[in-house]
C-alpha cells in the first residue's frame, strides 16, 4: 500500500486515544471481508445523494494513488459500487473505500482483496444522474471529513486525522505506541490496579 502519510504503522486505537470520540466513525461502518489490512491515506471525498452513485464512479478516475475515497451516501438501499468499480479503483492505486452506504459483488471484492469499509451489501445498484462537486466536506459515520484529512482504518475502526496538524499527531502517536510497547504487562497491571483502586476509594467503594 502506497501510504505517503506515514500512518500505516499507527493503530486506530492509538489515534482514538489521542483524538477522542469525535474523530472516530461509528460502529456501523465495518470492513466487509475478514482480515482486511490496515489502510491509511489522504481522503478523497465524495457525496452521493439517495439512490445515486455517479460521483463515486467519477472519483475512481480522479483520485490520486494512495487515496482513501470517503463517500457520504444518501441511503443504504442502493449499491454505490460493485466488483468492476472496485477493480478499477484497485488498479489505479486507490487504497480503500470508506462509506456510510453499501456496495454489491462482495465475493468479487473479497477475492481481489480490495478494502471496503461500509454499512453492508445489497445487490441492486443506484442510478447515475446526480452531479455533485468532488473533494468538498462530507459527513461519514458521524465524522466531518475534508479532502486531504488522513483516514486510518482497520478491523479496530476508522479514525479521521485532520490534515491541519497531522504531523504532530503522527509524532505523538508513535511516541505513545513506543511507550506502551516498552511497558511490561506486570508494570501495566500494577499501574492499572493502583489507578482503579484509587477511583474506587474516591467513590466510597469498600471491598
Amino acid at each position: 500500500m502506497n501510504d505517503k502519510s506515514g500512518f500505516q504503522d499507527v493503530s486506530p486505537t492509538t489515534l482514538a486515544d489521542l483524538l477522542g470520540r469525535g474523530q472516530v466513525m461509528d460502529i456501523g461502518i465495518r470492513p466487509l471481508w475478514p482480515s482486511v489490512p490496515r489502510v491509511a491515506g489522504p481522503a478523497f471525498t465524495v457525496r452521493c445523494p439517495p439512490g445515486d452513485n455517479l460521483m463515486l464512479h467519477a472519483a475512481i478516475h480522479r483520485a490520486e494513488p494512495g487515496s482513501v475515497i470517503v463517500v457520504e451516501s444518501g441511503d443504504v438501499d442502493y449499491a454505490l459500487a460493485g466488483g468492476n468499480v472496485c477493480a478499477i479503483a484497485r488498479r489505479r492505486g486507490v487504497a480503500a473505500f470508506v462509506t456510510d452506504g453499501v456496495i454489491r459483488d462482495l465475493a468479487e471484492v473479497r477475492e481481489m482483496g480490495f478494502p471496503v469499509f461500509a454499512r453492508g451489501v445489497i445487490p441492486i445498484p443506484g442510478t447515475k444522474k446526480a452531479v455533485e462537486p468532488l473533494n468538498r466536506r462530507v459527513r461519514c459515520g458521524g465524522v466531518d471529513v475534508d479532502a486531504g484529512d488522513i483516514v486510518v482504518a482497520d478491523e479496530e475502526g476508522i479514525v479521521v486525522v485532520p490534515r491541519t496538524g497531522h504531523e504532530q499527531v503522527l509524532l505523538d502517536a508513535r511516541a505513545k505506541a513506543a511507550k506502551e510497547a516498552a511497558e511490561s504487562l506486570d508494570a501495566w497491571e500494577a499501574a492499572h490496579r493502583a489507578r482503579i483502586d484509587g477511583i474506587l476509594r474516591s467513590g466510597g467503594f469498600e471491598d
